[in-house]
This record gives C-alpha cells, sequence and structure tokens, in this order.
C-alpha cells in the first residue's frame, strides 16, 4: 500500500497488548535474580504501580528508580538479562486475541505503532517480538553505548503520549483523524482524545467511564 494511503494503528503495550505490566514484571524479575535489595526494591516498585494505576505517578521519579539497576552495565550482560526476562515473564504474558487484533490490521495495511510510558530498554524488544513497525516509549539514556540509569526527553506518559507522537507525525505524515489508537488506561486519555477511533480495551474503570461518555468502544483481548 502507498505510505500516504496507510493508516495509523497505535497500541498501548501494557495490560493492552500484553496481559501485564512488563515494567512492573521487570522490577520483580530483577528482584527474582537477586540483582536489587528485595524489601526496599518491591516497596517502591510496587508503591510506583499503584501510583501509575491510581493516574498519579510522578514519571520522572520512576524513571529514575526503574533505570538505576542497568546503570553502567556491560551490554553482552543486559542483552543476557533482558533474553531471559523475555523467555520467563514477557512470553506468559502474550495474548492470542491481542496477537490476532495485530494480524488484522497488518492484514489491512495500516502502519503498527507501539506507544508506551514504559522505557525503551525493556520495550523495545518487545516490541520487535510483536512484529510491530515502530515503537514510542520513554527513552533511557546511553553515553558511549552504555546507560546512565537516568531518563531523558520527553517522557511517553500522558500529555506527554501526545507530544511525542505528534513529533514522530513530524517525519511521519499520518491522518489522525484516521487513526484509532487502544489502550486500557486512564493515563492515555489524551492521545485517545486525538485519534478518530478510540477503543478502550480491558479498561480501568476510569477509562470505562470516560469511554462510555465519549461513545467509545471497550473491548476485551483477554481469553475467556
Amino acid at each position: 500500500m502507498p505510505y500516504g494511503q496507510q493508516k495509523l494503528a497505535i497500541f498501548d503495550l501494557d495490560n493492552t497488548l500484553l496481559r501485564g505490566d512488563s515494567d512492573h514484571a521487570w522490577g520483580e524479575f530483577l528482584i527474582q535474580k537477586g540483582l536489587v535489595d528485595a524489601l526496599e526494591y518491591k516497596k517502591s516498585n510496587d508503591g510506583f504501580f499503584q501510583d501509575y494505576n491510581n493516574g498519579t505517578l510522578d514519571i520522572n521519579a520512576y524513571l529514575s528508580f526503574a533505570l538505576k539497576p542497568i546503570a553502567g552495565q556491560p551490554a553482552d550482560v543486559l542483552a543476557a538479562l533482558h533474553a531471559d526476562f523475555m523467555a520467563t515473564c514477557v512470553a506468559p504474558m502474550r495474548l492470542a486475541q491481542a496477537d490476532a487484533l495485530l494480524a488484522k490490521h497488518r492484514q489491512a495495511g495500516d502502519y503498527l505503532l507501539i506507544i508506551t510510558a514504559t522505557n525503551d530498554f525493556v520495550t523495545r524488544p518487545i516490541a520487535q517480538l510483536l512484529g510491530v513497525d515502530d515503537i514510542l516509549a520513554s527513552n533511557a539514556e546511553q553515553k558511549d553505548g552504555v546507560y546512565t540509569g537516568k531518563p531523558t526527553g520527553i517522557p511517553c506518559f500522558k500529555e506527554g503520549k501526545v507530544t511525542r507522537l505528534n513529533e514522530w507525525l513530524a517525519e511521519n505524515p499520518f491522518d489522525l483523524s484516521e487513526a484509532c489508537f487502544y489502550s486500557d488506561s486512564r493515563n492515555d486519555i489524551p492521545l485517545l482524545e486525538v485519534v478518530g477511533h478510540a477503543v478502550a480495551v480491558d479498561a480501568d474503570s476510569a477509562l470505562l467511564v470516560h469511554a462510555a461518555k465519549a461513545g467509545w468502544p471497550s473491548i476485551s483481548l483477554r481469553e475467556e
């Protein structure tokens, strides 16, 4: 299909295309591997996750927390660790109906874009596994190919998702009035409101209410 005729299909990742949250799961994985202090890290990881679900997350504080364990680590060590994470944690999160939805849009000739608040170290390999065309994620800073443990740029969260998408659209001129966006979270309402076809997926309570008022469809990708 000619580029100018393609439609954009946008997907949130965690709890939308996956059964669970890859960001929180990465933290649990680090605890299981003994790479962080179990009690302190779990307390903070769970606390940030609850803040996210409540719509009150301080994204910069969370990203600094989440990225600290990979700071200064050799690339080969991180690659092996992430491959283990993909096999033990991400694979069980796969959803057959989510894969089918991606396949449906792919077959229609749509351009598939994941947009996620989770950092790109965690999510880029997941996007590759799911076979999408591109991903926008919160960016982990690197210097000379080594992670610093700090975020960089505008976090891909709440209104930041809209900002990051608009920056991407400057180089990839799709029509948002014809685009769809699938998400589970109240945190994505700003982006859901700017696409032509918003879809709530296994949505939290706040998004369910908002979707009903806005006339957006609500679907489930979870197996019965």
